[in-house]
């Protein structure tokens, strides 16, 4: 591969793995101030952690979908667990995608409703149709509208680090405190990692096995990596000048942007909605990459069905279900982070 088409190769994988892992609670502030802002200055040092794990191990899981030729996580899984725990692996992992589908859909709708006065069913059946037409063009159509909607997140991220600068200034680090009543900022750090890498598998696994080249992988990886740190580390920043007053609200990156004036609102809604939509996406493409091997229909029409699907779900409250087994998830995530982290890369056929 030309060296050019391996920078540019790179930087659209770099640009899939941060819209992968980021989504709507992570342009909120809420998975942020959760994960790291309540630690404090500890925090800083947990999203450092994750970082370093971002790098190593997304790079790891894209190369071994490269080795394993794998179009979709259920090659992955098999590999990681073998045959008979693989099978449990990707069926849950399926039940979460879909999970997360329909509360993604239901976010669009909701965003539609309540921010712009659009009708919440419209919200959901547009944000759909523009998603199926984009990922019918398969891995090249996911790669393209992250390289067009990520640069938009970080953007986004480094003006809300420099507002936070500018509005409270550096003497105020000084006075950031932890509010945290439990855990611990390493193992927080973990969980994080964990049940991102063990969602973005969906995407990044299949992404390996299209790209192959593992020079051009490894740097994409780096990119992805690093800059999912710098985006948390403004974040958290920003965030944390705001202690304690941002700790109890929903929206806690809303405090922040209030300053900003109108305009700003319309970027983080823009911001918001890309966010959900680059999961969306990602989601929809691994789940029906995965059934494509077991059932007797095509990408397109699994796609549809699941969007369908989605739509009708996300009527009827099926996050809601999918919340009662998140603590198993996460305890599989931290299975697939300790496998992917000790096993050897398979053989290249």
């Amino acid at each position: 591969m030309v060296l050019h088409e391996r920078w540019l190769t790179a930087t659209r994988v770099g640009f899939t793995y941060i819209g992968t892992v980021v989504g709507a609670g992570f342009a909120s502030g809420q998975e942020i101030m959760q994960f790291f802002t309540v630690y404090g200055a500890k925090g800083v040092l947990a999203i450092l952690v994750v970082t370093g794990l971002f790098v190593w191990l997304g790079i790891r899981m894209m190369v071994m979908g490269a080795y394993l030729q794998a179009t979709s996580y259920e090659a992955f899984n098999n590999y990681l667990f073998g045959r008979r725990w693989g099978r449990w692996m990707n069926g849950l992992v399926s039940l979460i995608l879909f999970g997360v589908t329909t509360a993604m859909m239901s976010g669009t709708g909701a965003l539609f409703q309540e921010q712009l006065g659009i009708s919440f069913h419209l919200g959901v059946i547009a944000t759909s149709l523009v998603a199926l037409i984009v990922i019918m063009r398969g891995m090249d159509g996911i790669l393209n509208v992250n390289a067009l909607v990520v640069p938009l997140m970080f953007a986004f991220t480094m003006i809300v680090g420099v507002q936070g600068l500018q509005s409270e200034g550096w003497e105020s680090l000084g006075a950031i405190h932890s509010f945290a009543r439990e855990g611990h900022w390493a193992l927080s750090a973990v969980t994080y990692v964990a049940f991102n890498l063990a969602m973005s598998q969906a995407v990044l696994v299949p992404l390996g096995g299209e790209i192959k080249d593992v020079k051009t992988l490894r740097m994409g990886g780096l990119m992805g990596g690093v800059g999912l740190g710098v985006m948390l580390l403004s974040c958290n920043f920003a965030l944390s000048l705001k202690t304690p007053m941002v700790l109890g609200m929903e929206i806690p990156i809303a405090l922040v942007i209030a300053t900003l004036g109108e305009g700003m609102k319309y970027f983080f809604l823009a911001v918001m909605w890309g966010e959900i939509f680059t999961t969306l996406i990602g989601n929809v493409y691994g789940l029906a990459a995965h059934f494509e091997q077991r059932v007797s229909l095509s990408l397109h029409s699994l796609m549809g069905a699941i969007f369908i699907l989605g739509y009708l779900c996300s009527l009827i409250g099926f996050p809601v279900l999918v919340g009662k087994i998140y603590p198993l998830f996460g305890v599989l995530g931290m299975a697939v982070l300790v496998l992917l982290a000790w096993r050897r890369y398979p053989q290249y056929p």
